[in-house]
């Protein structure tokens, strides 16, 4: 699937999918000013029972407008105005009707100017029946102002849904175009190292087979060859899934301060950790990773310290910005730090009721210690 029908698929979805399910239920309070006259003026139950069939269709209207897509959610609204034009001589409340469609029109189309001139369009529908059948009901200032009102900030709620939208989805489409091509790349390297090492084990091991009757002696050097060839080609392997991991301490943190001012963050970074053992360093780079994910993805900062030194034998990582904070509830990326620094006898503390301040602290064996 191309790029812009995953996009076009997901905007139907948003279309039939945009508000919290409980939302349009919060919104059929406005329906108190259709029932409004009906209960103080006593109605009978003839015109109750003419109420309670537009109360019907109204539903049926605004619940279905709310689970389709275009053109059918336009339907609806025209059906909602239409019930609006139809109780408006009898029953002034029967102006919510065109309240709800204009709070409607604006995302049921793409457009802002296509939405002003629906809006505009209902707005003139009513004022054209209150003249024309003197309407003198308390009709005409709420379907005529609070319909303008209403429409019109919906507008701007509609297009910044869809813009949302549409960055969720860009992302989404980068993330995956990223996956593809990081797994493209493990294949590529994996060929690398093993295509060649496993072709010349295969032709040895068949040299092997062939010797061993005939020299039994080169076939236990062909075999020892074997060896050694597959321990070489553990051993590559192993290396080529450290460098998946991480690419060493130094090159992750300027990784980090490329990727921080790519997402317009100033940096701020000060590094002195002396020499370390490699799991402290591969526990420190793919922390500082994290934190630096989460920075550009969730805090909206605009300034970032990274600090890393040496204090009392222990190895400090702090990661500090200004951003929105607050948020405790830690994700599986914090979870699998927190856990990989805890076994090595570390500590993860994070304070988030100013921006977010990251502190990792990692014992050092002193043998590691600079000269």
């Amino acid at each position: 699937m191309t790029y812009t029908k995953r996009m076009n698929l997901g905007f139907k979805r948003q279309e039939a999918n945009w508000v919290p399910g409980w939302v349009p239920y919060i919104w059929l309070a406005y329906l108190i000013f259709f029932l409004w006259d009906p209960i103080v003026y006593h109605a009978s139950a003839r015109q109750w029972a003419i109420i309670g069939a537009g109360l019907v269709a109204f539903l049926s209207c605004y619940f279905a407008f709310f689970h389709t897509c275009r053109p059918w959610n336009q339907v609806c609204i025209a059906g909602i105005a239409a019930l609006g034009v139809i109780y408006a001589p009898f029953n002034g409340g029967s102006a919510c009707f065109f309240i709800y469609a204009a709070s409607m029109v604006p995302f049921a189309l793409e457009t802002e100017l296509a939405a002003a001139l629906a809006i505009a369009a209902l707005v003139a529908t009513a004022t054209l029946e209150w003249w024309l059948l003197q309407i003198s009901n308390g009709f005409l200032f709420p379907a005529t102002f609070l319909s303008t009102f209403i429409g019109a900030g919906n507008i701007f709620f509609a297009q910044r849904s869809r813009h949302i939208e549409k960055l969720r989805k860009a992302q989404e489409e980068i993330e995956h175009l990223a996956k593809v091509a990081e797994r493209e790349r493990i294949a590529r390297d994996l060929h690398d190292v093993l295509g060649h090492t496993l072709s010349l084990i295969t032709l040895k091991s068949e040299l092997a087979g062939k010797l061993f009757d005939r020299d039994p002696a080169q076939a236990k050097a062909e075999i020892r060859d074997i060896e050694q060839t597959a321990r070489q080609a553990l051993a590559d392997v192993r290396q080529a899934i450290g460098g998946y991991r991480s690419k060493g301490l130094a090159a992750e943190i300027k990784q980090a301060q490329h990727t921080l001012e790519t997402a317009g963050v100033e940096v701020e970074l000060e590094s002195s950790p002396g020499t370390l053992p490699a799991t402290q360093e591969s526990v420190l780079a793919l922390s500082l990773r994290e934190a630096v994910t989460n920075v550009v993805r969730h805090a909206s900062a605009r300034h970032c310290r990274v600090l890393l030194e040496r204090v009392n034998g222990h190895a400090r990582l702090q990661i500090e910005d200004d951003g929105r904070g607050g948020y405790q509830v830690e994700g599986n990326g914090l979870r699998g730090m927190r856990e990989r620094v805890e076994a090595l006898g570390g500590k993860v503390y994070r304070d988030t009721t100013k921006g977010t301040r990251l502190e990792i602290t990692l014992p050092v064996p002193s043998e590691a210690a600079p000269a």
